[in-house]
């Protein structure tokens, strides 16, 4: 089986934030268990650590014990705390803290497949 860039999005993704992290090792590792040490961490980072932006600034360890809805209800309410004491700040409302339902990778390209699987779906019932 050939690899290609495409062959698992996700993979690709995380691979992207490996490499823009600044401890990643510019210069490689001397030794497996080095390679393997450091991914080992790297994976903890990112799941554990790291607030993702796709899933409303919240860790996949979070996500996954169900602990997002009690940390984003938890923002909300600090946030417009913090507009009843400076409303100057916010234009209109505050960001949206609501929990992310389904997660994908390109949302935007998701909804563009959907639509023309729904155009092509809508011209063969006509047909």
């Amino acid at each position: 089986m050939q690899l290609v860039t495409d062959s698992n999005a996700f993979v690709e993704a995380f691979f992207r934030t490996a490499k823009y992290r600044p401890q990643f090792p510019s210069k490689g590792f001397a030794e497996l268990q080095q390679a393997r040490e450091w991914a080992a961490s790297l994976v903890h980072w990112y799941n554990h650590e790291h607030r993702h932006s796709g899933i409303r600034y919240v860790s996949p360890a979070q996500r996954h014990a169900g602990q997002d809805c009690a940390v984003l209800r938890a923002r909300h309410e600090l946030y417009l705390r913090a507009r009843e004491r400076n409303s100057r700040r916010w234009a209109r409302h505050t960001r949206n803290w609501d929990p992310i339902t389904v997660v994908t990778l390109n949302p935007e390209r998701d909804a563009v497949i959907k639509a023309a699987a729904t155009e092509a779906h809508n011209i063969r019932s006509v047909a």
